[in-house]
């Protein structure tokens, strides 16, 4: 039995006529009846009863047709959402970020992918850099958003966005009185800083900024990016984080541009064998998106 002979079936059921369902498939008749014959053969029993001017159902072709609508129906159905996850609009993308993102947009961004492709599952996981980077090569996560370049040759990269660099300071701290921040004042500041292990290619270059400007940096706290805030706001040091982190909400600290305008690159990653369009229109969107919105 093949599919075309159910779909000749239905449209003879439905038309009650030879001839119209013969022009609806556009095919002439005797080609038809030969199927439909050939298919009642295979089944073991009538589908119609030809004894009439008009063709009836026998009361197995009732039973069959209301079957074999539903089949077609779900295949029509299965076929046009495959057809849909081929282009990207169904699917499921892992997408790791870092926390500094929770300030600076994501949350805009999901909501605008979400619009435009509300078959498409986001799963969103917080992490550091570099556990997203090892995330990806595990097949934990399909997508990663990290500060600095991605130097592997497993993994696909682009830059999707330059955020200025600025320095943070608790209020009240001396240097406030700079509208802009020459790095080497900073040079007998004590610092917080995160780990490097969170986030290699972040924290080198901030220490490679801090040698051109003739020092290095004393770091005595280490946090997570979000808590660095909050130690700053407490007196504990000042930061140099991207100017996206002054949407975190908190208070105690103010934000100081850095002389020369140096910036901390966004890069989106993903597995560079990996062909799903799901993932192929993230990525795709998230590009053209910060691309359109320029800088933070």
């Amino acid at each position: 039995m093949e599919l075309r002979h159910l779909r000749y079936f239905v449209a003879i059921a439905e038309e009650r006529h030879f001839g119209r369902a013969a022009r609806r498939l556009r095919m002439t008749q005797p080609p038809l009846s030969r199927q439909i014959q050939e298919l009642e053969a295979e089944l073991g029993f009538s589908l119609f009863d030809r004894a009439r001017r008009r063709v009836e159902l026998t009361p197995a072709g009732v039973v069959l047709l209301a079957r074999v609508r539903n089949l077609l129906e779900g295949l029509d159905f299965a076929v046009h959402e495959a057809r849909r996850a081929s282009v990207g609009e169904i699917g499921r993308v892992a997408v790791g970020y870092i926390s500094s993102l929770a300030y600076s947009g994501i949350t805009d961004l999901l909501r605008a992918f979400h619009e435009r492709f509300p078959k498409v599952e986001i799963a969103l996981r917080e992490m550091s850099p570099q556990a997203q980077l090892d995330a990806l090569k595990e097949g934990l996560i399909d997508v990663g958003l990290v500060r600095g370049s991605v130097d592997d040759a497993s993994l696909a990269s682009a830059c999707v966005k330059r955020d200025p660099l600025v320095v943070a300071l608790p209020a009240g701290h001396a240097l406030t009185a700079h509208k802009r921040l020459p790095l080497e004042l900073l040079a007998r500041e004590p610092f917080v800083l995160f780990p490097r292990q969170r986030g290699p290619a972040f924290f080198d270059q901030i220490m490679s900024l801090c040698r051109d400007a003739g020092f290095t940096p004393r770091i005595v706290q280490e946090a997570p990016h979000l808590d660095i805030l909050s130690l700053v706001a407490a007196g504990f040091g000042v930061a140099i984080l991207p100017r996206s982190i002054r949407r975190a909400g908190r208070r105690g600290f103010v934000i100081r541009p850095i002389v020369g305008s140096p910036r901390a690159d966004l890069f989106i990653a993903w597995r560079a064998d990996d062909t799903s369009p799901a993932l192929r229109e993230f990525v795709g969107f998230v590009r053209s998106t910060f691309v359109e919105k320029g800088a933070d």
